[in-house]
């Protein structure tokens, strides 16, 4: 199972962009990732918030995204079958939207 759990209950940010697998993204700078055995933890800065990266392979994406045009690149650059796409587009989806990720 890959998942971005967040502590809070966040609603959709208006005139905040969807996440895009086609789209360029990086960690935000508001944001750091502490590793743990079931992944990261995603602490922001700025809204206080600390989210759940269930996944060392979603960690792997979130670290790649910044070397990479898109997050499909990121996303293949790692490995993520086409099986677990889905779910981790949903974490990315997910990380964007608690602002754990910019669009770039």
């Amino acid at each position: 199972m890959v998942c971005a759990a967040s502590t809070d209950v966040v609603p959709r940010s208006p005139g905040r962009a969807p996440f895009r697998v086609d789209g360029a993204y990086r960690l935000s700078p508001s944001a750091a990732l502490r590793p743990e055995q079931f992944g990261a933890l995603a602490y922001h800065y700025g809204n206080r918030r600390l989210t759940f990266l269930k996944s060392p392979q979603l960690v792997s994406v979130v670290r790649a995204l910044e070397a990479h045009a898109t997050a499909q690149e990121a996303m293949d650059s790692v490995g993520v079958d086409s099986a677990r796409r889905p779910d981790v587009e949903r974490a990315l989806a997910g990380l964007l939207e608690l602002e754990v990720l910019d669009a770039r």
